[in-house]
This record gives structure tokens, C-alpha cells and sequence, in this order.
């Protein structure tokens, strides 16, 4: 004896009409599609609410894909640094330090950025904030290829001038 008889909406999918006509019996009904969708052709009986709620950002516009993160470096406030660590040095080195509150505690903190006014509290809270050097690049040189001055120019035109 069965207990429990599956329902016929799970035996028809993939059936257009689940065993009935076109429209009808396919368990969501035929309300105008997902959403707000189908608002406007019900004698506009949504469509106030939906523009005193959601006007004038109303549909989707762009795209995210999910891969992309929102923001790739992770934040914190000196106020949250105060009130979870203990003074002394502090590896943040993954994060960004914001000014956000006060701060009274003397911390050493190796930090990926802050920003000024972060790096202005601590410091003078008698702290400081340790950055990673940046890889600064000089522009023009390449391995191997030397660049000449104007001045090495103008003598190499002149002994050119002068061998003629």
C-alpha cells in the first residue's frame, strides 16, 4: 500500500501542457511571468506601488558577473582596531586601515594602504603604520637598451658633421 502518492506537477516536467490545455494546470498559474512583469496588463492595478517604491530605479540595468568580487582589498577602522586588539604590533597586511573613530592605544601596524587620515590618528596616538615599499618604475629603460642624453646626441651629430 502506498503511503504517499507523488504529485502529477513532478511526473509532467518537461511537458508543456501537463496533461491539460496550453495555459492552465501547471501549478504557478498564468499571472504574466516572475516579478512585476505582466504589471501593466492588469488595468494598471500595481503599477502606483510599484513607482512610489521603486521609481526612478526600476528594472535591472548592467551586469555583474558572479566571479568578479565587489571589492578586492578588505577594510577596517582604527575604532575596531582599538576595541579588538591589544596594544603593540598588529598584521593587518591584508588589509586597508580607515579613519573612521578615535584611537588612544600606541599600535605598530603592517598594513596593505591606509588612508591620511588613518595614518594621521595613529601616529599621533604615538603609533605607526608600516606599508609595503612600492616597486617603482623609471620610465624608458629597458634591459639592455640604454637611453641617450640629448647631449650625447648633439656630440655624435658633430663628429658626423666633422668626418664628412
Amino acid at each position: 500500500m502506498k503511503l504517499k502518492k507523488r504529485k502529477k506537477n513532478s511526473r509532467m516536467r518537461g511537458r508543456r501542457t501537463h496533461g491539460f490545455s496550453a495555459k492552465l494546470h501547471k501549478g504557478k498559474g498564468s499571472k504574466g511571468g516572475k516579478g512585476f512583469s505582466g504589471s501593466g496588463k492588469r488595468a494598471d492595478q500595481k503599477k502606483t506601488l510599484v513607482l512610489k517604491k521603486f521609481y526612478p530605479y526600476f528594472g535591472k540595468k548592467g551586469f555583474t558577473s558572479r566571479k568578479t568580487e565587489k571589492r578586492k582589498n578588505k577594510i577596517i577602522n582604527i575604532e575596531d582596531i582599538q576595541k579588538r586588539f591589544k596594544e603593540g604590533e598588529i598584521d593587518l597586511s591584508e588589509y586597508k586601515i580607515l579613519g573612521n573613530g578615535e584611537i588612544t592605544k600606541k599600535f605598530v601596524i603592517k598594513a596593505q594602504s591606509c588612508s591620511k587620515s588613518a595614518r594621521e590618528k595613529v601616529e599621533k596616538a604615538g603609533g605607526k603604520i608600516i606599508l609595503p615599499e612600492k616597486k617603482e618604475r623609471k620610465k624608458g629603460k629597458i634591459k639592455g637598451i640604454k637611453k641617450e642624453n640629448s647631449e650625447d646626441k648633439k656630440e655624435k651629430q658633430k663628429a658626423k658633421r666633422v668626418g664628412k
